[in-house]
């Protein structure tokens, strides 16, 4: 087949799910819980503004206020449904890149059990408050002030399977913090193999005014092999943005840069496109991170139309013989009680300048198609879970 793109980039919009997977009730998305992430929150907000997405056609993947359908999308469009396990980042980017999560991973809806306190607290030479599931923001408030007094970080969970340790960056520096974290996830082995363990450090006087910083790091447990391993393999120059590097254990990137925001995450983004590189792979997690999982549509809303301004940028950058693609990892919907992800369907846009767009994908069985379509577009062999869509582009 001959190559229509020397390069891809591939960028996942953190939690901006596009309705509810067929099997959500069996993650308790169901009832007032039901999502519909980019849907709920257009209707929120009195409608969404997002010209470039709409011109590329993410009107034409579902009903969306403000967001009409484009009579001839500029893009091939379509969305996903997840086959792994889960509905979190690390199994959401694995599955992209061909890998499916067939077990869960462990979760703690009580708090860790002895078994993986106690040799913590030895290994860190304290104690612990918190081990129960919790809100990152809440919990600071909640223990923050005890923390400054004590010394001692804040372990928590959530519905994921995570291990956070939040601490005052004057309290607990923030290499220290990263050696906690280290510690935690050579001590969580199997059958507390926690998908990840996440450092979360925090500024503030006290509970009114806590806010976690910009300097969170992210320990996963490393992948099986997947497809930026044959891209590396190949010789193919994989750059990563935002958390990506870290969900992937750092493996097989040319260049991996951990941003904090999606400002940041643009410039990135654009940089990586002036770099040698094949493959841009991005993570937009605002949406997600701060909006999402804080039930704001209205500060989601806002992020996404930054976001489309932002796109402009790309598409003016772009060359002939990039192909761009854009998609999510899981939902989160601000408008549901629930402040967990979501399992949900997520958008797939596909744009390059040189194809006429307006080609329907339909609705993919696995993310993994994607780990297919662009092992296709660089002449890779086969061997994903997925079905490539290249042809169909």
């Amino acid at each position: 087949m001959t190559a229509m793109f020397q390069r891809v980039i591939l960028i996942v919009m953190d939690g901006c799910g596009v309705g509810a997977a067929p099997d959500a009730a069996r993650y308790g998305d169901f009832g007032d819980n039901e999502p519909n992430t980019l849907g709920h929150l257009a209707d929120a907000v009195g409608g969404l503004h997002l010209p470039n997405l709409q011109r590329l056609g993410l009107g034409n993947i579902l009903p969306l206020r403000g967001v009409p359908p484009a009579q001839k999308p500029l893009a091939a469009f379509g969305r996903m449904q997840e086959r792994s396990v889960g509905k979190d980042t690390v199994t959401g980017h694995w599955e992209m890149m061909g890998v499916i999560t067939e077990q869960p991973f462990p979760t703690y809806p009580q708090g860790f059990p002895a078994e993986v306190v106690e040799p913590f607290q030895r290994a860190i030479g304290t104690k612990i408050l918190g081990n129960y599931p919790a809100s990152g923001t809440e919990i600071i408030k909640q223990l923050g002030e005890e923390h400054l007094r004590t010394g001692y970080p804040i372990v928590y969970t959530s519905a994921d399977s995570v291990f956070q340790i939040a601490a005052h960056e004057e309290v607990v520096p923030l290499q220290r913090l990263y050696e906690m974290c280290q510690i935690a996830r050579q001590i969580l082995q199997p059958p507390h193999h926690v998908q990840r363990v996440i450092a979360r450090p925090f500024v503030g006087r006290d509970a009114s005014s806590f806010k976690r910083t910009e300097n969170r790091r992210d320990f996963p447990l490393p992948p099986p092999h997947n497809l930026i391993d044959q891209l590396a393999e190949s010789g193919r120059k994989v750059y990563g943005v935002g958390v990506i590097g870290q969900v992937f254990a750092e493996r097989g990137f040319a260049h991996s840069v951990r941003t904090g925001n999606n400002a940041e995450h643009l410039r990135a983004t654009l940089e990586a496109m002036h770099a040698p590189s094949d493959f841009v792979f991005a993570n937009f997690e605002d949406f997600d991170m701060l909006y999402g999982h804080r039930n704001d549509p209205h500060g989601f809303a806002k992020a996404l139309e930054q976001f489309d301004e932002g796109l402009a940028q790309v598409l003016l950058q772009m060359r002939p013989d990039d192909l761009l693609i854009l998609t999510a990892d899981h939902g989160n919907d601000p408008t549901t009680p629930s402040t967990d992800h979501s399992r949900e369907y997520v958008p797939l846009l596909c744009y390059s300048p040189i194809l006429d767009g307006g080609v329907a994908l339909g609705t993919r069985s696995t993310f993994a198609d994607l780990a297919s379509t662009i092992a296709d577009v660089f002449g890779l062999a086969a061997g994903w879970s997925g079905t490539s869509f290249y042809g169909a582009l």
